[in-house]
């Protein structure tokens, strides 16, 4: 068949339309290899990291109590009065029955005089009729009477003693007094507070849990307690007590503890941490609180391995986290702690094998200190990154600097200077 002249310059229009399309094309695709090839490289990023442990744990439960006295009162005067006399100091430790303050009682002591007098002289006019009953003198209406005289006024000469003994305010208890509102002069009315009064040793917590941590509580239980004052000390007591009713509204129950308070260091009102140790000892794995990630989609860490392995995971080649690349940096973060081979504490370049991170997702348990347990994600002997996960994301490539490590602490306690 005869092509025509028509048909064979479409023909070459079309073709070098097509060949002008892959030239531009090509140098397209040039242009972009060029472009990526000037992108730099990331820049490692220096990290601390730990090992992965399983540690003893001790399952606690914790709440936060109030101090309470065993014995607590805020003292008070029954009666109004001028104050005469103030027998104490403030802070002063004073024994049950000791003499506190004296209010003015003249009056009250000159009538009690009165009614005594009083009293006596019916005791005579009783001798007397009974005397004369004997003898057939008087009757014995008249000895009766005479008796309930006798009985009428030691009535008023006991009401009238009460009333003396109302106007000195004493120590109802043994304990350490507050500081003294009282001056002599001053009248105080009935009721108004003069000083308060409090046991210090022992002392109680109150604390609630709860309902579904009943079952690990008992009397007699040991309780630590912690308080911010003296945040240096713990301080070991027993569960004296537990209510017996659930509060309807937080479903929580109501628990004391007693606690031994020699020092007097620990004061009403106080809140104090405590810890009740439930169950046996277990081996949990765990971490520096700081090396946990909270998104709104999950808790994280960032596990360190060799870039080798990562590369080699990506290609189906080689699992993202064997026991060989653990081994890896377990000694490279060995190296960085103070090797002379590293002696400016960075690892990750030059000869050593490059390092890089991956994001693990994490499930994590109970706390304590410093460290929580992690359990689900990670396995022991596994390398995590501490500190410096801002800048990180799957494949940085990382060095190692061990040098300053997070807290990690079971028991933390404050640094001294």
């Amino acid at each position: 068949m005869k092509i025509s002249k028509t048909t064979r310059r479409m023909l070459i229009m079309l073709g070098a339309m097509v060949l002008l399309v892959a030239a531009l094309a090509l140098g397209k695709a040039l242009e972009i290899r060029r472009l990526i090839a000037a992108i730099p490289k990331p820049q490692p990023q220096t990290v601390s990291t730990i090992e992965a442990r399983r540690l003893p744990w001790q399952p606690q439960l914790r709440a936060v109590g109030t101090l309470t006295a065993v014995r607590g009162a805020d003292l008070a005067s029954e009666v109004a009065g001028l104050v005469r006399s103030v027998h104490f100091r403030s802070g002063q430790d004073v024994r049950a029955g000791a003499l506190l303050v004296q209010l003015n009682a003249d009056a009250d002591v000159a009538q009690l005089r009165a009614l005594e007098a009083a009293a006596r002289q019916a005791a005579t006019a009783l001798e007397r009729d009974r005397a004369q009953l004997a003898v057939q003198a008087v009757s014995q209406a008249q000895v009766d009477a005479g008796k309930d005289s006798l009985d009428a006024a030691r009535a008023q000469v006991a009401q009238q003693a009460a009333m003396v003994a109302k106007k000195s305010i004493r120590a109802p208890f043994a304990g350490r007094l507050g500081i003294a509102s009282p001056q002599p002069g001053q009248y105080v009315n009935a009721g108004a507070t003069l000083v308060t009064l409090q046991t210090l040793d022992p002392i109680r917590a109150e604390f609630m849990l709860p309902q579904q941590q009943l079952a690990g509580l008992a009397v007699g239980q040991t309780v630590t307690l912690a308080v911010d004052a003296h945040a240096q000390h713990d301080y070991k007591g027993r569960i004296t007590a537990i209510n017996p009713k659930v509060d309807a509204a937080t479903r929580n129950v109501l628990v004391e503890a007693t606690v031994a308070n020699p020092e007097r260091r620990l004061l009403p009102g106080m809140f104090a941490e405590v810890r009740i140790d439930v169950g046996a000892t277990e081996q949990r794995l765990t971490l520096p609180q700081a090396a946990i990630t909270y998104n709104p989609y999950g808790s994280t860490v960032f596990v360190v391995e060799r870039a080798s392995a990562q590369a080699g995971a990506a290609a189906g080649s080689a699992p993202a986290a064997s026991v060989a690349s653990v081994a890896s940096v377990a000694s490279v973060a060995s190296v960085a702690s103070g090797a002379s081979a590293a002696s400016s504490g960075l690892v990750g370049g030059g000869s050593a094998e490059a390092l890089a991170v991956r994001q693990v997702f994490v499930e994590t348990g109970p706390t304590r200190g410093d460290q929580i347990a992690i359990v689900k994600g990670l396995e022991a002997g596994q390398q995590v990154v501490t500190s410096g996960q801002i800048k990180l994301k799957s494949g940085t490539p990382v060095v190692v600097d061990n040098r300053v490590q997070p807290a990690d602490a079971a028991h933390p306690t404050p640094q001294e200077n």
